[in-house]
């Protein structure tokens, strides 16, 4: 067998260039680059193996600086979700900050089930250096590093102490990396002495290696149970979640729905399975749902999710889903997520196999055509209330449902709009129109302060003939505005829309609610409540280096909002646009409750009424233990 002698770091970059994702007709590199910040762990060990192969062969491992280790993590994971988790981007980061930096972004893949590979340095394997700088020392257990704080938080953990560990090393993590059960952060630890040490490595190892996306289809008799379910159902719903994305299942569930009339609620992750104007698409369901979704969900007698992990603002707390006989039908490539609320009938499976197959086994099925007339009047009811309230009211600062609108008119259907965290992921989830799968980015299962601007950059390189529109608070911008720079040194086009409304506006308002009358929500200073901060995010964008346009406060606003976004969207470089808003006024209700506990004693008259209000909606509540 022919070796080559290179060095662990060489051999691990070289071998990641020729990782290949197969998923049916589609063939993509399962990494497509390498994001670095480098310091003493890793600038002799990956930042000098990069640089070797950036001479021998440009095309094979991209690399790409960054300006912080969260971000490079949140941008490899965009681009993940983008390419439905064919292909992400290796992070590597240097010695103890460095790679600590890096947790919240293992943390955020992990729970969104998107796969990223994490490469934080680590000590001196020999410790003939110990302590090193930056090493963390506990005298109990000398083999501890900074780096087993990833361990809860990724999906595969491995720490190569010597240089023949990593041919098993590399290759678990490629299991991990392609399996749609599996997936989220991998983590190899790498320590410093040990990626600049020689080893004789296989030609085998660095030859070009297929990995194929696991589809399974149901099992026979499940779907048999399943299409029994249903045809015995008078008001069945469907919760379409994440997993309809990434099996690329949307044009299957179109043509289930049509056929059948079953109406469809969507979770944050599957905004983008249907379009917003297509008859069965009712809109998002739970504590931020739609009123005409909300309104189904709650007199469903069969719910069927499919690709959802139900999260607690899907089912508004588990106060969703109030027909008192309720049954789920839960469809998941994930048995975890598949048994979830006691599911009768639970179907281990590929979103798109399992539709498929419920299509051709429900071809002389159609549900009721009063129920058929019931959810249409409440969706032409619904987007006249959304369209009313796009109206501008010539304020000085308008609302967020205002400047949503305006953003919304001016986009184009394959755009996507990027969001994370904040008031405005509620209300995206409410009443942006998505016209495409690919259409909707709004990161919720972390929601992430500081994801916004490093995921319109992933979802930017992962597809550069979209326009991503990243829509972002003051208060989440100034968490992490810094991969700014990054957009200008590598001219890659975003349109920013900061909204800025001098506070936490969703916290502001949540507090509002449980009584804790907006305390701590707002930037003043600290001596005089009263007065806003001088701050200006729009100078503070101007000065790392990108354009700029500034909308001015007035009755013209929204209009000249429009015009702003239109004019990014003709640039071939990244714009930020800049709005101030009023935070107290507030998007159209859906009906849907979040389980924010509120304090059970208190001096306070606000906390007191809210406590009231919230025992109310916690006799709501229900185990969801599959129906009766």
């Amino acid at each position: 067998m022919s070796t080559t002698r290179m060095t662990v770091s060489q051999a691990l970059v070289e071998f990641l260039a020729h990782q290949w994702t197969v998923d049916g007709d589609t063939r993509e590199r399962t990494i497509a680059g390498t994001f670095g910040i480098f310091g003493h762990g890793n600038v002799a060990g990956i930042g000098q193996a990069l640089k070797q192969l950036s001479l021998d062969d440009p095309t094979l491992m991209p690399y790409h600086q960054a300006r912080n280790e969260q971000a490079m993590v949140h941008e490899s994971v965009a681009y993940s979700r983008m390419t439905r988790r064919r292909s992400t981007f290796a992070c590597a980061a240097s010695v103890g900050p460095g790679a600590t930096n890096m947790l919240t972004g293992a943390a955020l893949a992990t729970i969104n089930h998107l796969p990223v590979l994490l490469l934080p340095s680590d000590t001196f394997a020999t410790r003939v250096a110990d302590p090193v700088l930056q090493q963390l020392e506990l005298p109990h257990d000398a083999s501890i590093s900074v780096n087993d704080a990833f361990k809860p938080l990724s999906r595969f953990f491995d720490r190569v102490q010597r240089p023949e560990q990593l041919f098993s090393a590399a290759l678990g993590a490629m299991r991990v990396l392609t399996d749609p059960v599996e997936t989220g952060a991998v983590t190899i630890a790498l320590p410093e002495d040990v990626q600049a040490e020689v080893i004789d490595v296989p030609a085998e190892f660095l030859a070009d290696r297929e990995w194929r996306v696991r589809r399974p289809r149901p099992d026979h008799d499940v779907i048999a149970a399943v299409t029994r379910a249903i045809r015995g159902a008078s008001r069945p719903l469907i919760v379409a979640g994440g997993g309809v994305i990434y099996s690329d299942a949307a044009s299957a569930l179109k043509k289930l729905v049509e056929s059948t009339g079953i109406p469809v609620g969507v979770s944050q992750a599957g905004v983008g399975s249907l379009a917003w104007d297509h008859p069965q698409f009712l809109g998002s369901v739970g504590a931020t749902g739609t009123t005409t979704a909300n309104r189904a969900a709650a007199q469903a007698d069969l719910i069927i999710g499919i690709g959802t992990r139900y999260s607690d603002f899907t089912t508004a707390s588990r106060t969703a889903f109030q027909h008192p006989g309720v049954r789920f039908v839960n469809i998941n490539i994930a048995s975890f997520d598949a048994v979830k609320h006691g599911s009768t009938i639970p179907v281990v499976a590929d979103a798109r196999e399992a539709i498929l197959e419920l299509t051709a086994a429900l071809t002389d099925f159609r549900v009721d055509d009063g129920l058929v007339a019931e959810y249409t009047r409440d969706k032409r009811a619904w987007d006249d209330e959304v369209d009313a309230a796009f109206v501008p009211r010539g304020l000085d600062r308008p609302s967020q449902t205002e400047i949503i609108g305006a953003v919304q008119s001016a986009s184009d259907p394959r755009d996507v709009v990027v969001c994370a965290a904040g008031s405005l992921p509620g209300d995206l989830h409410k009443l942006w129109r998505v016209r495409d799968d690919l259409g909707y980015h709004v990161e919720y299962g972390y929601s992430c302060m500081g994801y916004e601007i490093a995921g319109g950059l992933g979802v930017a390189r992962a597809d550069p003939t979209r326009d991503a529109i990243v829509m972002v608070g003051d208060g989440s911008y100034l968490m992490m505005h810094t991969e700014i720079v990054t957009a200008v040194a590598e001219g890659i086009k975003l349109v920013i829309v900061l909204i800025q409304n001098h506070g936490y506006a969703s916290i502001g308002h949540l507090s509002e609610d449980v009584g804790s009358q907006r305390f701590g929500t707002r930037y003043r200073f600290q001596d005089d409540p009263d007065e806003v901060l001088p701050v200006d995010l729009a100078a503070n964008a101007e000065s790392l280096g990108i354009r700029v346009i500034r909308v001015q406060e007035g009755p013209d606003a929204i209009a000249d909002l429009a015009v702003a976004v239109a004019t990014a969207k003709a640039s071939d470089t990244a714009t930020l646009i800049h709005i101030e808003s009023d935070p107290l006024l507030y998007s159209p209700d859906g009906g849907g409750w979040w389980d924010v506990p509120v304090a059970a004693v208190s001096t306070l008259e606000s906390t007191s009424t809210a406590r009231a209000d919230y025992l109310e909606h916690r006799a709501d509540q229900l185990p969801y233990l599959g129906g009766v």
